[in-house]
């Protein structure tokens, strides 16, 4: 191996190490992801998590209404069904150790396009399209006053109406935070079966891909079959 393609190789494995070993940079978030073991909400992460257990404390509650600064509740409290898939997506932000890997290049402290499990969003849309929101995207379109809480700008509507389905939903909710898999597999669902997709879609073999091949969609298949013992009958391949 040549010095260039053997620094090219170590610069590489080091930014993965980092990656594997480090959490975004928010206010809410450690430096690096360690055991919280008691932990209120978020569960999920509880064995390596890039939050400390103190800020679950708001989310053990429903309903939810604020979050640090941010009011859930500006067009009346969410459904519980609808509260408990936007807590998905807030533990997954501010818990998970694996979020880093999907780090915004133009802004630490967030995430990029990380793939979402069609079914996922389908029946995210599906908890909470009676509920009611003033904004598209909760990441930019509040108004927010001196104290950084947000407003609405927009009169009440239910998500029903202000987004047309699943992945409309997911795709503009958190703005670019999530984008929807062409993939069933290679994708998270915020659930146990994450700890399976997640080594796979971080694999060299599918990082990054533009398409997801066939082999790689029933490998990953098997993989979550053997590792959960389930009947081959609970999941459909994509041939």
């Amino acid at each position: 191996m040549s010095k260039f393609a053997a620094a090219l190789f170590f610069a590489i494995l080091a930014t993965s190490t980092c990656k594997e070993f480090s959490c975004l940079e928010g206010d809410t978030h450690k430096e690096k992801p360690s055991s919280e073991p008691d932990m209120h909400e978020c569960t999920l992460y509880s064995k390596s998590s890039c939050c400390n257990a103190d800020f679950t404390v708001q989310l053990d509650r429903s309903p939810v209404v604020q979050v640090n600064n941010s009011y859930w509740n500006r067009c009346g409290n969410l459904s519980k069904s609808c509260e408990d898939y936007t807590k998905k997506i807030e533990c997954f932000y501010r818990c998970s150790p694996h979020a880093a890997h999907w780090i915004n290049p133009n802004y630490t402290a967030a995430i990029q396009f990380v793939p979402l499990c069609q079914n996922f969003c389908d029946d995210w849309y599906e908890a909470c399209k009676e509920d009611l929101t003033c904004v598209r995207n909760w990441l930019t379109d509040w108004e927010w006053d001196e104290n950084g809480e947000n407003h609405c700008k927009s009169d009440c509507s239910p998500y029903s109406e202000v987004f047309a389905n699943g992945t409309e939903l997911c795709q503009t909710l958190w703005g670019n935070s999530f984008k929807v898999s062409e993939s069933s597999c290679l994708c998270l669902q915020m659930n146990e079966k994450d700890a399976v997709a997640i080594k796979y879609i971080l694999s060299e073999s599918s990082e990054e891909s533009s398409s997801i091949s066939s082999s790689e969609e029933r490998a990953c298949h098997k993989k979550l079959l053997d590792s959960e013992h389930l009947n081959g009958e609970e999941w459909t391949e994509t041939t």
